[in-house]
């Protein structure tokens, strides 16, 4: 099934304006620990853009770009609750954000190339990025949380975040 045009061109664009407010997020939160909360309010964004494109991907043929969005969304979303999670940890901190500057800056290109094949998008995606994804998530125990004020055991393990990459053909 073909996504509408009007509908990719709103997602696109809603999208564009969230990722503008993450940047924004980042920014202030690089190499200031005590901003730490606001990655809870980065994580509230991506999850946006998550759950916009996991509904036009359920409009959508298997192949189109969106299917690939909703689960870089879903990464960056993890990574960025858990990040707001850190406790007495500044160095792991500001590898946390540095990491989330460029996985926000691979969603915004996502996001702009939409329209391309998930083969062709993949390719945006280095070796190195994902590495630093598996070791970040190594770090991140059990009493992270995949999202804020929850109270639940609703965390991340490695075999998530892999599977996340698989399906991203990562």
């Amino acid at each position: 099934m073909a996504l509408d045009i009007e509908i990719v061109k709103d997602f696109v664009d809603e999208s564009k304006s969230l990722i503008e407010e993450m940047m924004e997020i980042l920014e202030k939160a690089e190499g200031d620990y005590s901003q730490v909360a606001l990655l809870a309010t980065y994580g509230n964004l991506v999850d946006r853009i998550m759950g916009g494109a996991k509904s036009l991907a359920e409009l959508s043929r298997d192949e189109h770009a969106v299917h690939m969005i909703a689960d870089y969304s879903a990464l960056c979303k993890a990574v960025g609750y858990k990040t707001s999670q850190i406790e007495e940890n500044e160095s792991f901190y500001n590898v946390c954000v540095g990491l989330l500057f460029d996985a926000t800056e691979t969603l915004e290109f996502l996001v702009d190339n939409i329209e391309k094949s998930p083969q062709r998008l993949r390719e945006s995606i280095t070796t190195a990025f994902i590495d630093r994804v598996r070791w970040v998530s190594h770090k991140f125990n059990e009493a992270y949380s995949m999202s804020v004020g929850t109270g639940d055991a609703n965390s991340m393990a490695q075999a998530e975040i892999d599977s996340l990459l698989k399906k991203l053909g990562l």
